[in-house]
């Protein structure tokens, strides 16, 4: 009886103890299945919002932190069209092609003006002494203007109509540039508007241009509507949106550039067909992204991403602040040639602002070399200054 008590005992402790094993060996994969799916959700949340510290980085990410777009296949490259090519060519070759200082170097001063130089008299004082080191280039666009200097007699090129935000405003400046390149002493290339006026002597200002190998164009990405929202998808293939620029017109080309916008017919082609207000829907101001677009693509390491000409945008205008005649104070001048940070803002909610130091060769230095927009009767003023503010 004992014996068949125990096999009895001895099976149902079996049984409970089969039971057991079969219940516990049924969570094991669910639990497993979970923390699985646990581990799986976190890895994807990590690449798709990856941390922003470098050790985060480290963990999630042995090489940087780009999100999940490591995970994925590369881009297939576009391919070119004859167009792009040929440009794509001739862009490289005149990049290739070293730089050789001439004898007698020089700067190339281009103004695009609608009439007289209503500050001739500055830069008249701003050239003397100074002979052999700069060439004068004006381009009237409306009336005939009457020179007070003798550096601006005989002086002015054939213009033609220009009119604000259309491409023929591109045009006025490429047709400087053409007249200024034909003297092969010309290694620099400043365009200047008849509101501008030298924040330095002549001697500071040339050796900065001259002394380093860079283009200054104004040049930042603004996504919004008076950015990336003024693109037409009518510039593809040729101009993308991630190439699309902005910046302001001012510029100042090494002469390698100033031949590299002279040889471009492809991206100007494009603008001139597809960048005018109210075009498309948009409303694009070629004079804003033709040469910011232009060198983001063709060469975006070769130009300093901010112009050497000051503007004040503070007020959020359509056009920039004018100073008056009791603004003119030395205060305000050595503000003006204090700024050694670029500064730009997006036109999207946002407003994000773009800051980078104004780097020189590497060294941290004064971004502006000049400052519109200045109205006539600030003449005199600026005048009584210009011996004390345009010294270092």
């Amino acid at each position: 009886m004992k014996t068949e008590k125990l096999w009895h005992l001895g099976l149902g402790d079996m049984q409970i103890l089969s039971g057991s094993r079969h219940r516990h060996s049924m969570k094991n994969p669910i639990w497993i299945i979970v923390l699985v799916l646990f581990v799986f959700v976190f890895l994807i949340c990590a690449y798709m919002y990856p941390p922003k510290n470098s050790l985060g980085c480290y963990v999630f990410s042995s090489s940087r932190c780009n999100g999940v777009a490591d995970w994925l296949p590369p881009v297939t490259a576009r391919v070119y069209t004859d167009d792009e090519i040929a440009s794509r060519v001739v862009m490289k070759d005149i990049l290739n092609t070293p730089s050789v200082l001439s004898k007698n170097p020089k700067v190339a001063f281009m103004f695009l003006t609608p009439g007289s130089l209503p500050f001739e008299s500055l830069w008249d004082k701003f050239f003397q002494g100074h002979e052999g080191k700069f060439s004068v280039y004006v381009h009237a666009s409306k009336t005939k203007p009457v020179h007070v200097s003798r550096y601006f007699v005989n002086r002015d090129i054939r213009s033609d109509q220009v009119v604000w935000g259309k491409i023929s405003m591109v045009s006025a400046e490429r047709r400087l540039l053409a007249n200024a390149l034909q003297d092969p002493d010309n290694h620099h290339f400043v365009l200047l508007s008849d509101s501008c006026v030298p924040l330095y002597n002549f001697d500071y200002i040339f050796n900065y241009l001259m002394h380093t190998n860079i283009s200054f164009v104004d040049c930042f990405k603004d996504p919004g509507p008076h950015g990336n929202g003024r693109y037409s998808e009518h510039m593809l293939p040729e101009v993308e949106m991630k190439n699309f620029r902005k910046g302001a017109q001012w510029f100042s080309l090494k002469r390698q550039h100033a031949v590299m916008v002279m040889a471009d017919n492809l991206y100007y082609s494009k603008f001139r067909a597809h960048c005018q207000p109210g075009l498309h829907g948009k409303n694009c101001i070629a004079d804003e992204h033709y040469l910011p677009t232009f060198f983001q693509i063709v060469d975006p390491g070769g130009i300093a991403n901010w112009s050497v000409t000051h503007v004040d945008w503070s007020e959020r205008k359509w056009h920039p602040k004018s100073y008056r005649t009791e603004d003119i104070t030395y205060e305000l001048l050595k503000n003006i040639t204090s700024i050694d940070v670029s500064v730009h803002v997006t036109s999207d909610e946002k407003k994000e602002m773009q800051r980078w130091p104004c780097l020189w060769n590497g060294i941290q230095k004064p971004c502006y070399l000049f400052a519109r927009k200045f109205t006539p009767g600030t003449m005199d003023n600026l005048l009584q200054l210009f011996s004390n503010y345009s010294t270092p």
